[in-house]
């Protein structure tokens, strides 16, 4: 194969080239005989005129020379595509930077075909191995399911291909098409009284992405969260979240199997890929009851315009069942999709869900720049407005702490607010505007008006119903908190966070069998998570089983949690020493980060000066750990103290015996 680049992209194509002949590809790069001349000359047209596949390194750099020797290599593999078969590959660029798409300086056969990015030329593995695909004999006559190389069905589609974002969202399209037709299907097979009863039940399997290109995985994830939210919104129909569906991505399990551990009795599964300019759409619907294909189909359609497109296909779904039974089966399409139409805006938001799913500080970043890059390409996106919220609430609430927490918060105030004024009925907005006040404003009851309102707008929502249930314990109604939990869990039985959720509001109940199930089942699912065996050590000190406490400390993963499950499970133990050991060791360490947790082990110590002056240091620095004050085991020991009842006020969290019932 032959790489192609520019001088000032030498470093960039060292790697990409290191990277292919590590894995046994042949590629013409060497350094040391650009040194110009006739020889040079014929050398080079030698080497574009018989190689396998040409990879063209796009950069700033090449935007920026309008006269190269790069340029000349460029025209010479153009114009031998032009006399290669349509279905061949030969053009494989890629791309260092952040160089659009459309950039007006690279030929037009470039543009028309997929484009790779490799920022600064770091070359993964599924780059690597699709090459020597693309290399093997049995290969080099099919078609690149990234995107044909130099055809004439690409050339004739000049206009439609332009930009590998159309592409993308042409894909979105036609899997709403082959969705429309499942529910068509679906409906046939069940009838519409069974949703209205709730007898149905179906759970979305990630889209499998086919591009070639695991950077492309945010895109494929994205659609697949659509199709679960158009679900759900039909009235009876029992639709698995994200969360629980995505964990079965490239599983090996029968569709029985699987229908089991969500308990659904169909599951939607899918694929998109292009070729040339056709989109290929392949879905099909599984009864899980015996893994036998209740329906399927595949499209092979041109690009079209995207939007009117779902347009069409969402009135006839809706006339197939029943408009008058289904009354909100549309607006969920039309909240994630942008006002204005742009489907730049659109893949913006896809690519910061994609991001925000990671819950890492910088993951948390990158959202926050695709959110508002969303934003800012449709300032009328209320959508983007409260994920954007969502993220800025998350990363000063778990990653920072004084001024810059602070700061985090302001942004994501005016973002909640924004999407507010957009969109006042949009659901997502008023989860965002809910966890703002929880978490900055530690305003509980305007928290729970959010979380009921957003329940109201969207009733199926699973996170809108744990939510909700998480705020009640809060207030101290912990019944109500464990079955709106059960509730949500029902859409979601594999989210690991809310069964320790779960646990804890069991374990304040001192429901201490239950509690253990619950965070053994988030352990089981999120083996590696942090602050699980962190839940599973306080049941264990609620049964005052030292050795038991300690076993679970230690298989907490490394990092705070560890040292604070460790201080726990050490002062039920016979070592004085050790233990007042690890509470001085908490304290230099989380004094700032950990004040609640802190006040939890003095609790633990039967110190109640120390305990109410650390609860004091956890509402100066706006310790989140406050939300557990009402169900916490070991600080509920002083339910019946005077400065308990007063801290509760001075937190504006209601009294113990003083608290009307909740529902």
């Amino acid at each position: 194969m032959f790489l192609s680049h520019a001088s000032q992209d030498v470093e960039a194509a060292q790697r990409i080239c290191a990277a292919l002949r590590g894995a046994g590809i042949e590629v013409w790069f060497d350094q040391s005989e650009l040194r110009g001349g006739d020889a040079w000359d014929r050398s080079i047209r030698k080497q574009i005129k018989t190689c396998a596949l040409f990879i063209p390194v796009i950069s700033h750099a090449t935007h920026d020379r309008r006269e190269g020797y790069f340029r000349l290599e460029w025209k010479l593999a153009v114009d031998r595509s032009y006399l290669m078969d349509a279905e061949m590959t030969f053009l494989l660029p890629v791309v260092i930077d952040d160089t659009r798409d459309d950039d007006e300086r690279v030929p037009e056969r470039f543009r028309e075909v997929h484009w790779t990015r490799l920022p600064g030329g770091e070359t993964p593995l599924a780059f690597v191995d699709r090459v020597r695909r693309l290399l093997t004999p049995e290969s080099s006559a099919a078609p690149d399911p990234a995107g044909t190389a130099g055809s004439a069905a690409a050339s004739g589609a000049r206009g439609l291909t332009r930009s590998r974002r159309q592409v993308r969202y042409g894909a979105i399209t036609l899997v709403a098409a082959a969705l429309a037709l499942g529910y068509l299907a679906f409906e046939r097979l069940t009838g519409s009284k069974a949703l209205v009863r709730g007898a149905a039940s179906i759970a979305v399997l990630p889209l499998a992405n086919e591009s070639g290109e695991a950077s492309q995985q945010y895109f494929s994830d994205g659609i697949s969260e659509d199709l679960i939210t158009a679900l759900g919104q039909f009235p009876g129909l029992k639709v698995i979240g994200r969360s629980s569906a995505f964990q079965f991505r490239d599983s090996k399990e029968d569709s029985r199997s699987i229908g089991a551990k969500l308990g659904v009795a169909h599951l939607l599964e899918g694929s998109v890929r292009k070729s040339g300019d056709t989109i290929r759409v392949s879905a099909e619907l599984i009864d899980t009851a015996d893994g036998s294909m209740q329906w399927s189909e595949r499209y092979d359609r041109p690009y079209k315009d995207l939007f009117a497109l779902q347009d069409e296909i969402t009135r006839a779904v809706a006339g197939a069942l029943r408009t008058k039974l289904l009354p909100g089966e549309h607006a969920a399409e039309q909240s994630k999709r942008p006002p204005g139409g742009s489907l730049e805006a659109y893949n913006a938001l896809l690519q910061g869900q994609f991001f925000f799913s990671r819950n890492t500080e910088a993951d948390y970043r990158r959202a926050i720049e695709y959110y508002a890059q969303a934003t800012q390409l449709d300032p009328r996106y209320a959508l983007a407005w409260s994920d954007l919220s969502q993220a800025w609430i998350n990363l000063g609430s778990r990653f920072l702490e004084g001024t810059p927490a602070q700061e985090s918060y302001a942004k994501a105030r005016a973002a909640a607010d924004r999407a507010l004024v957009l969109s006042p009925d949009l659901a997502a907005a008023h989860l965002a505007r809910g966890e703002l006040l929880r978490v900055a404003d530690f305003d509980w009851r305007g928290a729970e008006s959010e979380y009921r309102r957003a329940l109201t707008l969207a009733p199926s929502d699973g996170e809108a119903t744990f939510y909700l249930g998480r705020q009640l314990a809060t207030l101290g109604a912990v019944e109500p908190a464990i079955e709106l939990t059960h509730q949500a869990l029902a859409t979601e039985p594999l989210q690991a966070n809310w069964y320790s959720w779960l646990a804890s509001y069991l374990s304040g109940l001192n429901r201490l069998s239950e509690a253990e199930r619950a965070i053994r089942r988030a352990i089981e699912l999120g083996p590696g998570a942090a602050a699980y065996h962190y839940r599973l050590t306080m049941i264990e000190v609620q049964r005052s089983d030292a050795p038991a406490a300690l076993d679970a400390a230690q298989q907490e993963p490394p990092g705070p949690w560890q040292d604070i499950a460790l201080a726990s499970a050490r002062q039920i133990g016979g070592d004085r020493k050790a233990a007042d050991a690890a509470l001085r060791t908490l304290i230099d360490r989380y004094a700032s980060l950990g004040p609640f947790q802190i006040a939890e082990i003095y609790a633990l110590r039967n110190d109640a000066k120390a305990t109410f002056e650390w609860l004091d240091r956890a509402l100066s620095n706006h310790d989140p750990g406050i939300v557990y004050l009402l169900y916490d085991p070991f600080i509920l020991r002083y339910k019946d103290d005077a400065r308990f009842a007063a801290f509760c006020r001075k937190v504006g969290l209601p009294v113990p015996g003083e608290m009307a019932p909740e529902t």
